[in-house]
């Protein structure tokens, strides 16, 4: 009967959502149309939403670890199962982060709503919350999982294979083109949109004063962007990850960028990529786009600011 759940969930949400990978063709090296943007992640994708078109790619079809991207799915498949938002569900040491023991503000024992578990996990990355709603999940933690690799098979995200609701493990796997896929199909629901783009959340945490969760991206709420989806990762064997759905220049774009080397470099990564379009697009109104992607491929990439270097401490889940 679980299976049988699980599978008439997953097909359900596939066919509404539309199954498919988001990029038309590949970008296994540097591509010509981007050659002029030089990006300091390891992996990175810049996808056109409308067209699919590959603006710019860089070992795209690396399988790498991806962190806390995984919670994108881990939303996605809580969501196709239309459980009920308003349940009460405990935090419990089964939470509890033993593998890198991460730090978490919500205790065991802790009574959120699945709704509050889901809004912490997508904007402030919070382990415990995306384990909790793993474990509440019809048919426990090993159902979740099946259901998230169902999901992404069906999806065509081929690359990808996923262990845990977290992105803790180091075997949740996945490439930039298939996360680029994932990003389209999560930013079909309105609850991913609307949580990973909040600035905060409080939420009362069973006594006290409510704790104020803030977004793990800060580039959420900053006037020189408009994102629409966004999620960010860390682990040690991931590197600093970051994906966003986000209009620039005019245009709905994916930005992927896995394994970032330096603290603050996904977040120069993804401001290099905004300039870069920009300048590309000329300001024209309505965009040449011939003139434009001429001049993507011309255009040479802005500095890499000595801020961006830096090493330092992270918690890692993030």
């Amino acid at each position: 009967m679980r299976n049988l759940f699980l599978a008439r969930v997953v097909l359900a949400a596939a066919i509404a959502a539309g199954i498919g990978p988001a990029v038309a063709g590949s970008a296994e090296s540097e591509q010509a149309p981007g050659a002029g943007l030089k990006l300091k992640s390891h992996a990175a994708l810049v996808l056109d939403q409308q067209s699919g078109d590959i603006l710019y790619g860089k070992n795209a079809q690396a399988v790498v670890p991806i962190a806390s991207i995984t919670k994108l799915m881990t939303a996605m498949v809580v969501l196709d199962a239309n459980l009920d938002p308003g349940e009460k569900i405990l935090i419990t040491k089964d939470d509890v982060d033993s593998l890198r023991g991460s730090h978490s503000r919500l205790r065991v024992g802790a009574p959120l709503t699945r709704d509050e578990l889901l809004r912490l996990a997508l904007l402030a990355s919070e382990n415990r919350a995306a384990s909790a709603l793993g474990r509440a999940y019809p048919g426990g933690p090993e159902s979740f999982v099946r259901a998230m690799n169902l999901k992404a098979r069906l999806l065509g995200m081929r690359g990808s294979r996923f262990a845990d609701p977290t992105g803790l493990s180091s075997t949740n796997v996945s490439t930039a083109e298939d996360l680029a896929t994932l990003v389209r199909s999560a930013h079909r629901y309105a609850k991913i949109r609307e949580y990973t783009t909040a600035k905060d959340y409080k939420v009362s945490l069973g006594g006290g004063h409510p704790v104020a969760f803030r977004n793990t991206n800060r580039l959420v709420g900053s006037g020189a962007w408009d994102i629409g989806l966004s999620k960010t990762g860390f682990i040690n064997e991931a590197g600093r990850c970051l994906v966003m759905q986000a209009t620039l220049a005019g245009r709905t774009v994916i930005i992927v960028l896995l394994d970032s080397w330096g603290k603050y470099t996904r977040i120069g990564d993804a401001n290099r990529i905004r300039k870069w379009l920009e300048i590309a697009s000329g300001h024209d109104s309505p965009p040449n786009k011939a003139a434009a992607r001429s001049r993507l491929s011309s255009m040479p990439s802005p500095a890499v600011s000595s801020a961006e270097s830096r090493s330092g401490l992270e918690p890692q889940g993030s």
